[in-house]
Formats: structure tokens, C-alpha cells, sequence
């Protein structure tokens, strides 16, 4: 059978390199779908949508009868945790209520989450986050849209996933939540200015225990649990497999843009990086870099995740356990999307 995969959110970090690893397996159809679309390209098929707009939604995607997976990785920010729900349930829906009725050979859908399932985001959680962990106060759009996929699968063929990454670690811009382009940015500017590396964050995260998933890794697990019989019906960790703490990967980072290091220094980015586009242009000017200073501006992201003054991380077993082994040396990872982000004309060399 034709698989059909139909990549809801299709310009983020996930999503991106989701929709890379499908057309690379070279047995897959994608059709990405987002607001600002795409370029069509072979196997690959765009379609721009507000997924908000439910009658947009139908005249749109209610040609594809071919559908036989769904990855949903859509996000819509809102200032609250409250604000959240609405939105994001919201598009979910409209895109199952559209496709799940007109394609006769859906076999799954699959659903990115987070470890806002575990309340990672309201302070300390308990650590490793197992997926059987119970449930925390809602406001949780997450568990929202995980419910409604649940009640919805009952009696039918398909089945579902979620899938439930660290931080995530790619080199798409535009992404409100991406904390490898924060560092690199940071440490440019930085260097640019003449002064050291200095963690920005609380002083209690420079020793915490961290974790991190890799965009590329998680494609790759996102795949497998919607192809997998045995993972049917049922949510995953999935982490690069190791831990680490700022306080030894910080003068790391720091190496390798060859650059001095000095105490951390806790302060807000988006207060401090506010003034410092046209710094970022002149940049821009000299080393023919490609971006402006909005798109590869994610300084409340970084402060969040700057923020965390304690452990962060879950258990990632469940996985491994049924059958996905594939990790990644976090370190080497920075090190790596460096090197992208520098080869996209996105960072200076």
C-alpha cells in the first residue's frame, strides 16, 4: 500500500526534519501543511491553510482521500497557559474532522507533545518523567488533544501516538522554541561585542541535570511509533539517551566559538538582546548571513529554559524497550547544528 503522510505544521523545527526523513525512507508521499506553505518538490506536496479557519480547513483537505498517516505537529502561541487550550485543540480537531472521514486507508495519527504533560513547565517535577506518571492541574492543551484523539480512535482502524520530546534541538528558523539558534545567536552577538560567554540563566540551572532530543532523532522515533504495531495506542519519551549539566557544557559551547567563559550572570534575554538588531544587521552585512533578527530571535524560550533551577529530564526506556534504539551525544549534537547553522549563512563562521 501507497503510505501517504500528511505533516500538519510542516514549516517548524519538527516538522521540517520530520517531512526530510519521510521523502529519505523514499517510500513515503508527504503533503506539508502550514499557513505560509511551500515549494512543492517531487514526492513533497504543500498546501497553505489556517488550520484555525474549519471551512478553510474543508475546502482545502477534503481532496485528500489518500491519507494514510497523520503527523501532527502544529503550535499556536498564546500569552497563557489558559489562553493555550482553545487554539491548539481547536486545530487538531478541524484537521481530524476534515481527513479522518474521507481516507478510507488512515492508519494513524500521530501527536507531538511535550513535557508539559509531566507540569515540566509549571517548576519542579518528578524526575526521570515516566509516561504512566499521573496527570497535573489543567489548564494542559496536550492532554486536551490527546483525550479527543482517544475517544475519537475508539471502534476504528487507526490508531494513535504520542510522542513526548526534551527540548528540541534543530536549525529551522522562525521556531519560537529553539534553543540551539538562542545559544549560537547569543554566543555571535556576544563575541561580536568583545565580552565573554556567560550563562544568562537562573544561577541554580548552571548545575541541574538536563536533557535534550535532537530534531533528526526525533523524526526518526515519531516514524517508528506510527508504524509499529506494538506501539499502538499509547504516548513516548524520546530523548537523545544522556544526560548533561550547563555547568560542564557551557565553557564547552563556549570552546568551540572560541571564546572565554566567565560566571554565570542570571539575566532576562529578551530585555537584554531587545537593543541589539541593528548590531544583528551590521552582522548580517559583513558575513552575508541570511535571516533577520526576528526570525532567529527566540530569547523567551531561551529564558525559560535558562530558567529551570531543577532537574529536567525523563525516562526514555519505554521506547527502547519496544524496539527504538537510536540516541545521540548531546554534545556532539551542539556541535553539529553549529556547523549547520554556520553552513546556512545563518551564524558567522
Amino acid at each position: 500500500m501507497q503510505k501517504t503522510a500528511l505533516v500538519v505544521g510542516a514549516n517548524g523545527v519538527i516538522a521540517s526534519n520530520l517531512i526530510n526523513h519521510l521523502l529519505e525512507l523514499g517510500d513515503w508521499e508527504v503533503i506539508g501543511l502550514s499557513r505560509r506553505g511551500g515549494n512543492d518538490d517531487g514526492k513533497l506536496k504543500y498546501i497553505n491553510v489556517d488550520l484555525l479557519d474549519k471551512e478553510q480547513c474543508t475546502a482545502k483537505l477534503s481532496s485528500l482521500i489518500m491519507v494514510t498517516h497523520i503527523f501532527y505537529a502544529a503550535f499556536q502561541d498564546m500569552p497563557t497557559w489558559a489562553e493555550l487550550v482553545p487554539p491548539n485543540l481547536a486545530m487538531l480537531v478541524n484537521v481530524v474532522d476534515t481527513v479522518e472521514p474521507i481516507a478510507p486507508c488512515l492508519q494513524h495519527i500521530s501527536l507531538m507533545q511535550g513535557y508539559k504533560v509531566y507540569g515540566a513547565h509549571l517548576g519542579p517535577f518528578k524526575t526521570p518523567a515516566k509516561e504512566s506518571d499521573g496527570g497535573h492541574m489543567p489548564p494542559e492543551f496536550n492532554i486536551d488533544q490527546q483525550e479527543f484523539l482517544a475517544q475519537r480512535q475508539q471502534g476504528k482502524q487507526w490508531s494513535w501516538s504520542a510522542i513526548r520530546p526534551s527540548v528540541v534541538a534543530g536549525t529551522a528558523l522562525g521556531n519560537p522554541m529553539n534553543l540551539v539558534l538562542v545559544i549560537a545567536v547569543y554566543a555571535a552577538i556576544s563575541k561580536a561585542l568583545g565580552i565573554p560567554l556567560r550563562f544568562p540563566g537562573k544561577l541554580g540551572a548552571y548545575d541541574k541535570l538536563m536533557e535534550m532530543t535532537d530534531a533528526g532523532l526525533l523524526a526518526k522515533a515519531t516514524v517508528w511509533a506510527a508504524t509499529q504495531p506494538q506501539c499502538a495506542n499509547q504516548s513516548f519519551n524520546i530523548t537523545n539517551g544522556d544526560l548533561f549539566r550547563w555547568n560542564d557544557l557551557w565553557p564547552k559551547i563556549a570552546g568551540y566559538f572560541a571564546m572565554e567563559v566567565a560566571p554565570p550572570l542570571q539575566m532576562s534575554l529578551q530585555i537584554v538582546m531587545a537593543d541589539k538588531e541593528a548590531l544583528w544587521t551590521r552582522m548580517r552585512n559583513k558575513y552575508g548571513l541570511t535571516g533577520s533578527y526576528q526570525e532567529v530571535s527566540s530569547w523567551p524560550f531561551g529564558d525559560a529554559v535558562f530558567s529551570w533551577d531543577y532537574d529536567f529530564f525523563g525516562d526514555g526506556s519505554k521506547a527502547r524497550r519496544l524496539g527504538f534504539h537510536e540516541f545521540i551525544d548531546t554534545e556532539s549534537m551542539f556541535y553539529s547544528l553549529f556547523d549547520e547553522l554556520k553552513a546556512k549563512k545563518i551564524i558567522p563562521e
